[in-house]
């Protein structure tokens, strides 16, 4: 029994850094991205950094069903645990509600893992709250060389 519970963690583990794998490097392509296009698509320098808030929500919004496809993959099998509160979580919606609760650290509410997957919110907490935070720098810096300063 032991030895399966090992398994599960284990499996846990790499799923959730897999997952974290993907979601960096999609981020730092975006961001990458923006860099290069963004002057080319407008040289308007409002309309380009409302471009970029909304490349970026929209890049968060990927990351999030990233993790919400591995909790709703990996809990179709009862050695990861599950996710119980309030509502049922039964489909992949349910799953990304979820997931957009703790990546954006937002916290536990009406849902709280239990079992070996409580790895996997943990991580994806930190990952988002990094995510959001190089988000935020990454406009501010963009702001800042775009727009013309008060001096």
């Amino acid at each position: 029994m032991q030895e399966l519970a090992d398994a599960a963690n284990w499996a846990i583990v790499l799923a959730t850094f897999g997952i974290i794998a993907l979601v960096i490097g999609l981020h730092y392509e975006v961001l990458r991205g923006c860099i290069r296009f963004l002057p080319t698509v407008s040289h308007r320098r409002r309309r380009r950094v409302l471009i970029l808030i909304f490349v970026i929500l929209f890049t968060h919004a990927i990351e999030i069903w990233f993790f919400a496809f591995g909790y709703f993959g990996l809990l179709r099998f009862e050695m990861f645990g599950s996710i119980t509160g309030s509502v049922e979580i039964v489909s992949l919606v349910d799953h990304a509600y979820f997931s957009g609760m703790v990546y954006t650290t937002v916290g536990f509410g009406d849902l709280v893992p239990i079992g070996p997957i409580r790895f996997m919110a943990g991580m994806e907490a930190l990952t988002g709250l990094v995510m959001i935070t190089w988000s935020a720098s990454f406009t501010f810096l963009e702001m800042q060389r775009d727009w013309p300063s008060n001096r």
